[in-house]
């Protein structure tokens, strides 16, 4: 076993070697934009003001300061928006591997802008700034995941999706521990820390051209059989590569009786309505997932247990790097326990620790000591987020649309998936104005009943080519439609028989 091991590391090495480049461009700095914002909110703040104070001899009112740092943080999901639609049409005409090139300049640039805005004088830098990161991560999501998968062999296929969860985990993790006070979380250096984003991107694009663009681009797409070969050759060794090639060129034949799919052609196209509508579902469910909810209370449940009020966001780095560690280990299971498993088995075990979170906070207040609980609840839950759905839901939805239709398919998976994080932005506070912790028992009924669905309906996807999902989606509509056959003719025959009688 070992020694198998040992063997695919070295043959595909270079594969592994390209999952870090991408991985470094492309999730990782997502999940890093995402977490670092946070930290130096007090300072941007103070920042506007003074700007304004300079120009217009007057300080801002409360109101306006605070549209104008919501305007900072919400334009990054205005850019995502249009960044995802825009993936589509970019990666099918100039590939995944140029378009994460184009990726990394337009990153650069944003990082050069808030990193001088202050030396600049300038708000207006930081909106820009933060319009094109999230401009650039709309177009890194739809790109990234099917880039790894594309140029993984087939055994490996799934661990190299899910590494885009443990890339996004760990610029997550790393967000938190460069914003701390002792680090870059401070006045002076706070431009600094929201241009680190530049490093990784140049990375990426010093050294991305040195590795080729996906095979089944090149065949499907392209047409160049030739660069296909060469780039398996590049990427796997050279070993034989029949079965991958062969399952290409089935795609490829299936593909002529139809073109690339626009996303209104995907959306009333029947024979993807099943895997679209399931991934609609199960990305929105991420949302959903009370993840959001768990880092709302973190910080309240800390303060519970007289944890000193210095240490908590140490205490908070640990819960991300909790959620870190669990997509490592789903990156290395979801091959061998399959996606399914780890999906419904990761929404059980979340909705549970849902159901105990409530407990623990109910009684917390008559019972101090319960407040540790709490927070062992709240790692526990994060780590069952990074095993099971977090990354086993991207393996899924890369996997289960043809090279026609996935362009498409992920703009309007990535359209949901903006407007639900900005949904869930907005009314969560609410939320949790109106329940409290007893929020989370909604988050429980979601869990629960999107498991079950996944447990009942949900095909394996593991080490499957395109061909065999796209049968197994077709048996599952015509059982669908064979049952209700069935249970109209049932019906019809007891209606006869009732007025003979």
């Amino acid at each position: 076993m070992a020694a198998r091991v040992f063997s695919d590391l070295i043959r595909y090495q270079r594969v592994f070697q390209m999952i870090f480049v991408v991985g470094m461009g492309g999730t990782f700095l997502i999940g890093f934009q995402i977490s670092v914002i946070s930290y130096p909110s007090q300072y941007i703040k103070t920042f506007i003001n003074q700007t304004w104070v300079k120009r217009y001899g007057s300080a801002l009112h409360h109101e306006t300061l605070t549209f104008l740092w919501s305007a900072v943080v919400s334009i990054f999901c205005l850019g995502g928006f249009l960044g995802n639609l825009s993936s589509g049409h970019v990666t099918t005409q100039y590939g995944k591997k140029k378009t994460l090139l184009f990726n990394d300049i337009v990153t650069i640039a944003a990082a050069l802008l808030v990193g001088f805005s202050r030396t600049a004088d300038s708000f207006e830098m930081i909106l820009t700034s933060r319009f094109l990161y999230g401009f650039t991560a709309g177009i890194s999501l739809n790109t990234n995941g099917p880039y790894a998968g594309e140029i993984a062999p087939k055994k490996f296929r799934g661990f190299a999706i899910a590494t885009c969860s443990v890339f996004f985990s760990l610029g997550k993790a790393f967000g938190q521990i460069m914003g701390l006070r002792d680090l870059f979380g401070t006045e002076s250096l706070w431009p600094l820390l929201l241009a680190l984003c530049g490093i990784p991107a140049l990375f990426q694009l010093l050294l991305l051209p040195f590795f080729p663009e996906s095979p089944p681009y090149l065949l499907l797409q392209k047409g160049d059989k030739d660069g296909c070969l060469k780039a398996m050759k590049f990427l796997w060794g050279e070993g034989h590569h029949q079965a991958e090639l062969e399952d290409m060129v089935k795609q490829k034949e299936d593909m002529r009786s139809s073109k690339n799919l626009s996303v209104l052609e995907v959306m009333s196209e029947k024979s993807v309505r099943w895997p679209l509508g399931l991934s609609v579902l199960l990305i929105f469910t991420l949302n959903l997932s009370g993840l959001s909810a768990i880092y709302f209370y973190a910080f309240e449940v800390f303060r519970t247990a007289k944890i000193e009020e210095s240490l908590i966001p140490y205490v908070a780095v640990g819960v991300g790097s909790c959620e870190f560690v669990g997509t490592i280990l789903c990156s290395c299971l979801v091959d061998r326990f399959g996606r399914r498993v780890l999906l419904w088995g990761g929404f059980a075990m979340m909705g549970l620790v849902m159901v105990l979170l409530v407990l623990a906070l109910s009684f917390q207040g008559q019972f101090p000591w319960i407040s540790f609980g709490s927070i062992a609840l709240i790692f526990l839950f994060t780590l069952s987020y990074g095993l099971g759905p977090s990354g086993a839901i991207f393996a899924v939805i890369m996997e289960i649309f043809g090279q026609s239709v996935r362009p498409s398919a992920l703009t309007i998976i990535g359209i949901v998936s903006w407007v639900g994080l900005f949904l869930v932005g907005m009314t969560f506070p609410f939320l949790v104005e109106v329940l409290g912790h007893f929020c989370f028992l909604f988050f429980f009924v979601v869990l629960l009943v999107v498991g079950i669905f996944i447990y009942r309906y949900l095909p394996e996807t593991k080490g499957r080519s395109i061909s065999e999902i796209t049968e197994e989606f077709k048996r599952m509509r015509l059982g669908k439609r064979m049952a209700i056959t069935a249970r109209g003719k049932m019906a019809a025959t007891d209606h006869s028989f009732c007025t003979k009688l």
